[in-house]
């Protein structure tokens, strides 16, 4: 079985969606920083790796999306100041 069969249908971004997702459905207070940290690590490598791409590619517009709601996250539930 090859890395492509084992990706659900619906994982559509599989270099940062599984870490993201883990990070959005985690109730726990005392393993979300950690989840929001390694979903943050894996938005930046996959940003990195597509700089070169077209800028208004539809995963890079889903890594913009998935950076703000693990902002509101941290905000919300990490109480972490607000940006500027």
């Amino acid at each position: 079985m090859t890395e492509q069969e084992t990706i659900p249908i619906t994982m559509k971004y599989p270099h940062w969606q599984r870490e993201f997702e883990a990070a959005l459905v985690d109730g726990d207070p005392n393993t979300l920083r950690q989840r929001v940290d390694a979903a943050e690590a894996a938005l930046f490598l996959r940003s990195q790796a597509l700089a070169g791409s077209a800028p208004d590619s539809l995963e890079q517009q889903a890594i913009a999306d998935a950076v703000r709601t693990l902002r509101g996250i941290q905000r919300e539930k990490l109480g972490y100041p607000a940006l500027e």
